[in-house]
């Protein structure tokens, strides 16, 4: 990592199956990020380019992970790309848990990391795929919720995983189009604010592939809420399938999904950390 320019912001780029993220270590708890700044690094042409940015934060110094400090030493401050806040992410959550170890902020092996949903427990080898347990998945309704695109509807389930979901199962992965503009929801109101949209397809036995439009974002690769809540949701509706390992497939590669004794959601897949550097001191984004 270059630290030798006063001012300068060092960041590292990673992604989990094509789910990117820009992390900024801040071990004093110091940087001041505005929904500006976030969506300036996440500019694709202007900026750095990610899906989001994940603050690497002690979590007694940050007051959103104050409250998990005894559990998790650091905490994950994720913000979507347009520099909203965000409860949860799963693939950011082993994107940061490969960073921690990658930068010997703790060992390999079993972490605990704070989030806004809570603390999350980590399985991060010294190298290849990171697992983490996502919590319980809820169905808090409302019922009779619907997602449009393009003038067509589909019924859909509304699914909790820290963060919201509404999941619904289609016949063909392309009937969801272009995804350019967030799909329309009903009844109106149901999520207040605001929901990540999934579309499923049914591969076979213990195999669901979908795409996602995730609030704040767009369309992305990778969603590793959206998975657990989409594996969730095809259990509910195949319970033939069993309580075995599912696989789910993104357009970003591939991930495995398990229920745990304790009635959680293990999500497994790749974390890769693919670059680091800095942003410029004289650069508007960085300040």
């Amino acid at each position: 990592m270059i630290h030798d320019r006063p001012g300068a912001v060092p960041f590292v780029k990673g992604h989990g199956t094509g789910n990117d993220f820009v992390l900024l270590p801040d071990p004093q708890g110091r940087l001041a990020l505005s929904p500006e700044v976030v969506a300036a690094i996440c500019d694709r042409r202007t900026g750095v380019g990610a899906d989001g940015v994940l603050r690497v934060v002690p979590s007694h110094l940050d007051p959103d992970g104050a409250a998990h400090a005894d559990e998790a030493r650091w905490f994950m401050d994720y913000r979507n790309a347009d520099g909203s806040l965000a409860e949860m992410c799963g693939n950011g959550a082993r994107v940061f848990g490969r960073y921690l170890v990658d930068a010997l902020l703790a060992p390999a092996g079993e972490i605990r990391i704070g989030t806004r949903s809570g603390v999350r427990r980590l399985v991060v080898p010294p190298s290849g795929d990171v697992s983490v347990d996502m919590g319980a998945v809820a169905f808090p309704g409302p019922d009779g919720v619907g997602v449009s695109v393009g003038g067509r509807v589909w019924e859909a389930v509304a699914v909790d995983v820290g963060n919201p979901h509404a999941v619904a199962f289609v016949d063909d992965l392309a009937d969801a189009g272009r995804l350019l503009d967030p799909p329309v929801v009903t009844p109106p109101g149901a999520f207040p604010d605001g929901v990540n949209v999934e579309f499923v397809v049914v591969r076979g036995p213990a195999h669901v592939a979908f795409r996602v439009f995730e609030r704040g974002v767009g369309e992305t690769w990778s969603c590793g809420t959206g998975a657990c809540a989409v594996f969730a949701a095809a259990r509910r509706r195949t319970p033939a399938d069993g309580a075995g390992e599912w696989t789910v497939d993104v357009p970003g590669g591939r991930l495995r999904l398990r229920e745990t004794a304790e009635g959680t959601v293990e999500l497994t897949g790749p974390a890769v950390l693919v670059a680091e550097g800095e942003l410029r001191p004289d650069w508007p984004g960085s300040r």
